[in-house]
């Protein structure tokens, strides 16, 4: 064995809310993908440091009908576990929380094979989100959840979310029936720190571990530990504090809390949780990330972070005869094949025939003309996670608009309040032009090119975004060999968690850079795309 050294985070770009097991030899991690789809993201390794994207169980509209969820709505905070031979996936499908009330509808999938089909949701709840399924040693199931209490907060003070917070509580499953049986009992109403969230119960040496995040989701996230010895509680607090935070601290790690772990023996652990690697400006275009770190069992009986203190670590140095393998990304698809790459989602629903077919263009990927990119409904919308600070990815592509209503190119997209968009589209008396709009932070989009940019009227059209950390720069080019640079420097920052109303509280996802088109008469005119590349940049700090 030799020293080697993990770099956190471990599942880079929008990967929030990881939940972690153990099955044999193999490991999962299971992510949140909120207006996402498919819905679920989940990873897998042999030796928790090299991970991969393996499945998105939530393939169905079926299982996840987002259609019409607001933005940061869709899949919260999903819960993977394993019992006697069956995987059990719980989530949330948020449809609003803009508001003292939330509307979040809970459920479960379950199968024999994680990467096969999964079956069609059982519904358990609709009393609050984050839920999580604990399977106790004496053959009970355990719904673990929070309660959102609406009657605490005050409608005109929508995401001072400490006052909605009401507890965790916790219902029987009946796996015979396939819903809640018995009361809903509350086991924890939280600490001093507030917003008490994500759930997780465990069992070990007569002890029931309660793990919850707090704080939010911004800067004051922190995760604690917590047990009792009996399940319904009451539930005592490690007294050193809480188990992980990054709180009041200059780390690289921020927003660390929203936790999930699994034993490797009697005394150590590894616990995996979110985080952001903020700008100097404290913006997450990112979003949040999943990092890991080692843990140990106190002699008292306590988990905590082996290095010996609440901050998570940047990088961690074991000793292991496994290759770490680190390559920077370089993505292309020619769109030969008949299914899109795992890389890609959509936002809220599978594109069906009348939207995308990479079939009547053989070698291409045509995207149909739907609604805007502020729609919460159909979008002809194709897009991958932004998983570096430096990056590019460009496309060519064929697109001959006939009116102004007609739009297609390369995004960079939050949500539909933050993206910059370069497209081609049709003017009355230049043709067919090229033009930068986007949205910075509300729904009003603005236009960034001073004046359209004339193109030959026919013929493809070579398109490129250079992302340099806060910077984005759009070339574009007549052919491969003569790009031009859009004149124009845009503030990528606005792309993040921390800008446009409620900030890191309310803004949950993370940037994608994709390709799509809209037709706003509704005649769907079509664009065709040759490829799509995406290759991240080396930086001296490797960040």
């Amino acid at each position: 064995m030799s020293e080697i050294t993990i770099n956190n985070p471990i599942l880079k770009g929008f990967n929030p809310d990881p939940s972690i097991i153990k099955v044999g030899d193999d490991y999962y991690i299971a992510t949140s993908t909120f207006e996402w789809f498919p819905g679920v993201q989940i990873f897998h390794s042999t030796d928790l440091v090299n991970w991969t994207l393996v499945t998105r169980p939530l393939n169905r509209p079926s299982q996840l009908d987002m259609l019409g969820n607001p933005d940061s709505c869709g899949v919260w905070a999903p819960c993977l576990s394993y019992d006697n031979g069956t995987f059990y996936l719980i989530y949330s499908n948020a449809r609003r929380y803009w508001s003292q009330c939330k509307d979040v509808h809970n459920f479960m999938v379950t199968t024999d094979n994680i990467l096969g089909d999964w079956s069609e949701p059982t519904y358990l709840t609709s009393s609050g989100f984050d839920p999580s399924l604990f399977h106790d040693n004496n053959g009970k199931k355990w719904l673990v959840n929070l309660r959102w209490d609406h009657r605490q907060g005050q409608a005109s003070k929508a995401f001072d979310a400490e006052n909605y917070f009401g507890g965790i509580i916790m219902q029987e499953y009946c796996a015979a029936q396939k819903k809640l049986i018995g009361p809903i009992q509350k086991i924890f109403s939280g600490s001093a720190l507030g917003r008490t969230e994500g759930a997780h119960l465990y069992q070990r040496n007569g002890y029931y571990y309660l793990l919850v995040a707090e704080g939010g989701t911004g800067y004051e996230h922190a995760a604690l530990m917590l047990r009792s010895k009996s399940i319904e509680g009451p539930y005592e607090a490690d007294p050193q504090g809480h188990l992980l935070t990054s709180i009041n601290s200059d780390a690289s790690l921020q927003r660390a809390g929203h936790a999930d772990f699994v034993e490797v023996d009697n005394e150590q652990a590894w616990l995996v949780h979110l985080c952001s690697r903020p700008l100097e400006n404290r913006r997450s275009v990112m979003g949040r990330e999943t990092a890991i770190q080692q843990a140990q069992w106190s002699k008292d009986g306590w988990l905590r972070l082996k290095h010996g203190s609440a901050l998570p670590q940047s990088q961690l140095t074991i000793n292991s005869d496994v290759a770490v393998k680190y390559p920077l990304i370089d993505q292309f698809d020619d769109f030969d094949q008949t299914q899109l790459a795992i890389d890609f989602q959509t936002l809220r629903i599978p594109l069906g025939s009348d939207s995308l077919s990479l079939t009547e263009r053989p070698g291409y990927l045509r995207l149909k003309g739907r609604e805007s990119l502020g729609s919460s409904f159909v979008q002809a919308l194709i897009a991958r996670r932004q998983q570096a600070f430096k990056y590019s990815a460009a496309t060519k592509i064929d697109f001959s608009p006939n009116n102004f209503q007609q739009m297609a190119g390369l995004v960079c997209y939050y949500n539909s309040a933050k993206y910059y968009y370069l497209h081609i589209t049709h003017h009355e008396t230049l043709g067919r032009i090229l033009e930068i709009t986007g949205c910075v932070g509300d729904t009003a989009a603005q236009y960034f090119t001073p004046k359209p940019i004339k193109l030959p009227d026919t013929g493809e059209i070579y398109l490129n975004v250079e992302v340099d950390h806060n910077k984005l720069t759009f070339f574009y080019g007549i052919t491969d060999d003569n790009w031009q640079k859009i004149a124009l420097e845009l503030d990528y920052s606005i792309l993040a968690d921390e800008t446009g109303p409620g900030g890191e509280h309310a803004n949950f996802t993370g940037t994608f850079v994709g390709l799509c088109c809209q037709d706003l008469s509704g005649s769907r005119k079509p664009a065709d795309f040759d490829w799509f590349s995406y290759l991240e940049h080396k930086e001296v700090n490797n960040t």
